[in-house]
């Protein structure tokens, strides 16, 4: 019984599969914390490309090539 417990407590098998499962951990969240990143990004983006076509849609129109603020509709 006594060299069961000392093998048991000498034992580091599990020790591998704990760490492996924080690092999948640690992994995921920073896979989580990208996406979220990348998808207000994204959303910005979006939205800024949203908004300058609804400009040009409502803007009443200057002569071809006659745009004041630099842009292109």
């Amino acid at each position: 019984m006594k060299s069961f417990l000392k093998n048991f407590i000498a034992d580091e098998s599990g020790a591998s599969a704990a760490e492996y499962a924080l690092i999948i951990a640690v992994v995921g969240v920073g896979i989580g914390a990208a996406a979220l990143a990348l998808g207000v990004n994204v959303e910005d983006a979006i939205g800024g490309a949203a908004n300058d076509v609804d400009t040009c849609n409502n803007a009443t129109a200057p002569a071809p090539g006659q745009y004041t603020n630099g842009t292109s509709c």
